[in-house]
């Protein structure tokens, strides 16, 4: 009986060692946790409800063709620049010959308007020399019709010699007017021809402009049979067959420039009242885990709720309405190096934390963000051979500044 009492003693007092131990230890974690959140409350708001965003980059053609060669499938890293489809050239090869031809056709045309020029100088000169000359004969037939009539009263000259004496007056008179009057042409077709090249040169003639622009046009279509990645990244949502018929605007691909991720985490809007731009953001990846956690700052506060721009946003003045707590996309920017040492792909899932203790800076943007995608068109190219062909017309060694 004794040793029964004592084992139950024993056991009673071993039981209640380990209460009083896990009470102390739920009672510290408790006391813990009260201190943490009394000095961090009110200092981070989080959400689950995040999001990796990224720039979808469609590689779509702009003239209408047939695909001759895809150089590019999913999950390929491509440069800027590189081919990804190519298109048929056959037609716009064709149109950039006849190009070319009419661009050199123009500019022997237009020298030849400059070369009028002095043809029709030398005419004005020509008919300034006849009305010189048919002036003196003018005058002298009038002079010997004078003569001649002061003194046929006296029977000196005959009717016959008098009337042959009128008959020269006529004919001067004649081949002067028609001097004059080719004169007058001459100096309108020199005037006409001058207001076609007056105070321009013949590489920069509106008819040389004119055939350089259709020039220019046909190689540009030729160019846009090569569709060209216009960012580096890689090839997402490939939709293009070979051998297809395809119109401008059509999605063919996608290009993912992997450098321009950011994530877009959905605050609850009680949680935005001291939320700033420029605040420090935690994030935690699902696919990395708690150990990669990355470094982010809060770069725009959206301008509106999700439920505002949905396709069929609801419809609150009704009957039946009931309060939803909204949310509001808070646009965060991602720590570049962070980024290229652990790759984040579009629609991963994000925690977000911000520390909402500096509330320095503004709840809204104060100016446009500067252009960070900018697509280089590339036309000295053709540039080149447009002050190429132009000079070959023109006789010159070197093209003149285009």
């Amino acid at each position: 009986m004794d040793n029964s009492a004592e084992r139950i003693t024993g056991g009673n007092a071993k039981r209640k060692t380990a209460l009083l131990t896990i009470g102390g230890i739920v009672t510290l974690a408790a006391l813990v946790y009260g201190v943490y959140w009394i000095i961090n409350n009110g200092k981070h708001e989080d959400t689950d409800n995040a999001y990796v965003q990224g720039n979808i980059v469609q590689i779509t053609p702009q003239i209408t063709g047939t695909v001759s060669a895809i150089l590019a499938q999913d999950t390929d890293f491509v440069h800027a620049g590189q081919v990804l489809v190519q298109l048929d050239g056959a037609d716009a090869q064709v149109a950039l010959d006849q190009a070319r031809a009419q661009l050199a056709q123009t500019v022997r045309e237009v020298r030849n308007l400059y070369a009028n020029n002095d043809t029709y100088a030398a005419n004005v000169s020509v008919h300034a020399a006849d009305i010189a000359r048919t002036q003196s004969e003018l005058a002298r037939a009038k002079e010997d019709l004078a003569r001649r009539q002061s003194v046929a009263s006296i029977g000196a000259v005959s009717n016959e010699e008098l009337e042959h004496a009128k008959a020269n007056l006529v004919m001067a008179q004649t081949a002067h007017d028609a001097a004059v009057a080719g004169a007058l042409s001459a100096k309108e077709q020199l005037a006409s021809n001058k207001t076609l090249t007056s105070g321009v040169r013949v590489e920069h003639h509106p008819n040389v402009m004119r055939a350089a622009a259709k020039f220019r046009e046909a190689s540009i279509n030729f160019q846009r049979t090569s569709l060209r990645a216009p960012v580096t990244g890689f090839v997402a949502r490939r939709s293009v067959q070979l051998g297809q018929r395809i119109q401008a605007g059509a999605p063919l691909m996608a290009v993912i420039p992997m450098d321009q991720m950011w994530v877009d985490a959905n605050f609850k809007e009680v949680q935005l009242r001291n939320m700033r731009i420029g605040q420090p953001v935690i994030l935690i990846a699902d696919i990395y885990g708690k150990n990669q956690p990355f470094h982010g700052t809060v770069e725009g506060l959206g301008a509106g709720t999700g439920a505002a721009f949905a396709l069929l946003p609801a419809q609150n003045a009704t009957g039946n309405w009931i309060k939803v707590v909204q949310r509001v996309p808070v646009r965060i920017r991602l720590d570049a190096k962070e980024l290229a040492d652990h790759p984040l792909r579009i629609g991963l899932s994000m925690e977000a934390e911000v520390e909402v203790v500096d509330q320095s800076g503004a709840a809204l943007a104060k100016s446009a963000s500067k252009p960070s995608e900018v697509v280089a068109t590339e036309s000295g190219d053709i540039d080149a051979e447009i002050d190429k062909i132009i000079a070959s017309n023109l006789g010159e060694k070197k093209a003149k500044a285009h």
